[in-house]
Parts: C-alpha cells; structure tokens; sequence
C-alpha cells in the first residue's frame, strides 16, 4: 500500500464544495479543510505506487477549483495507536 499526502490551494469560490469532491475521489482515504497556506489535504492511499499518477495527476488536480498542489509520498505509516501514544506524552 502506498500513502500519499497532498496539499491543496484551492479557488475561493471552491472552498465551500472542493472538500467533498476530493473525499469522493477513488484512492482518496480523508480530505480535511485546513488553516494557514493550503486549504485542503488529502490523504491517498492506493495499492500500487503507479496509482498515484492516477488519482493525483489523472483526477484531483483536474477538478474545478483546484489551483494548486503539493504531493508528499510518505516512506514510513505509523499505526493509530502510535499517534495517540506520541500525542499523549506528558498527559
């Protein structure tokens, strides 16, 4: 299996719809509206590396809206249980 996380700029006009069309896209596991420079991450995973090029180049990038990309191919995954052991440090 291999995650992507892609960062997106969207249009003004697509903030309110761009979400849910992202999340609808096959390989596409999570789409969150975010603060700061990017206003959507998408979080992909698909069985095979050469996927990628499908979901990302094929179908998200040419959705209305879309303005701009940033794709990060993840090398290591870290299991749920992981995350809430390293966030509750200190707790």
């Amino acid at each position: 299996m291999t995650h992507a996380v892609v960062l997106v700029e969207a249009e003004r006009d697509a903030l309110s719809t761009l979400g849910g069309k992202l999340a609808d896209l096959d390989g596409v596991a999570e789409a969150y509206s975010v603060t700061g420079e990017w206003d959507f991450v998408a979080i992909v995973r698909v069985p095979r590396h050469e996927q990628l090029a499908e979901v990302i180049t094929g179908e998200l990038v040419k959705l209305e809206g879309v303005v701009r990309t940033q794709t990060m191919v993840a090398f290591e995954v870290f299991s749920q249980h992981d995350l809430e052991a390293l966030f509750s440090i200190g707790e």
